[in-house]
C-alpha cells in the first residue's frame, strides 16, 4: 500500500478497504504500523525526487494493481492475526517496507548489479541490486521493527533485528524473482505480492 497522494482513484478506494480491513480484524497495533509504513513508504518516494526524475525513475502515481500488490498479503495476515499472532502481518509489513526502501533509495547511491549474470545494469531495472540499496532495504525494515518495539508488549530489542533480518530476505527475494520479470515471467505485481508473501512466511516462523 502507498500513499493516496500517490495513488489513482481505483487505488485510493482499495488503499482505504485494505485499511479498514487491518483496523476492523487486527489489535489496534497493526494499523498504527501500517500507518507508519505508509507514511514511510512516502517519504522515500519523494526523497531525491530530481534525481529520479532525470533517471525517468519516479512514479508520481500509483494504480490499485500496486495498492493490491503489496496489501493483500497484510491484509489476509491481519484478519487471521487472532488465530496465529501478528507475526505474519509484521514479517510481511517489514518485507514491502524493505523492498520500498531499496527500490526507491536504491536508484541514488552505487551501481547496480544484475543478479541474472552478475553484471551492470541500468538503474531501476528488475532484479539487479546495490550495495547501498540492500543496506537501505534492512534499514526500512527496521523501521517497522523499531515501531513495534513501542506498539506492541513482549516485543524485546532482539525482535527489531529479526525483523530487520525478514523484511532484508523478503526484498533479496524480491530482487531474485525480478530476474524472472526481466525474462518476461510474471510481473511487478506479482513480484511485489510474493516478497510480502515471503516476508509473512518468515514472520509466523521466527516472530
Amino acid at each position: 500500500m502507498v500513499n493516496v497522494a500517490l495513488l489513482d482513484s481505483p487505488g485510493v478506494i482499495l488503499a482505504l478497504l485494505l485499511a479498514c480491513i487491518v483496523l476492523v480484524f487486527g489489535p489496534p497495533a497493526l494499523f498504527l504500523l501500517m500507518l507508519i509504513f505508509l507514511a514511510a513508504s512516502v517519504s522515500v518516494t519523494k526523497y531525491g525526487y530530481s534525481e529520479k526524475r532525470e533517471l525517468g525513475l519516479y512514479e508520481h502515481e500509483r494504480s490499485w494493481e500496486n495498492v493490491l500488490a503489496n496489501g493483500i498479503v497484510p491484509a489476509l495476515c491481519a484478519i487471521i492475526s487472532p488465530q496465529i499472532g501478528v507475526g505474519a502481518y509484521m514479517g510481511a509489513l517489514a518485507a514491502i517496507t524493505a523492498d520500498k526502501f531499496a527500490s526507491e533509495l536504491g536508484v541514488l547511491g552505487g551501481e547496480p548489479v544484475s543478479l541474472m549474470n552478475f553484471k551492470p545494469a541500468k538503474r531501476g531495472t528488475s532484479g539487479a541490486v546495490t550495495v547501498f540499496g540492500t543496506l537501505m532495504s534492512f534499514d526500512g525494515a527496521l523501521v517497522i521493527g523499531a515501531a513495534a518495539f513501542f506498539l506492541l508488549p513482549g516485543f524485546d530489542f532482539w525482535k527489531i533485528v529479526l525483523v530487520g533480518a525478514i523484511g532484508l530476505v523478503g526484498s533479496i527475494g524480491d530482487s531474485i524473482i525480478g530476474v524472472l520479470e526481466e525474462r518476461g515471467i510474471g510481473s511487478k505485481a506479482i513480484t511485489n505480492a510474493l516478497c510480502a508473501l515471503i516476508g509473512a512466511v518468515l514472520g509466523f516462523a521466527f516472530l
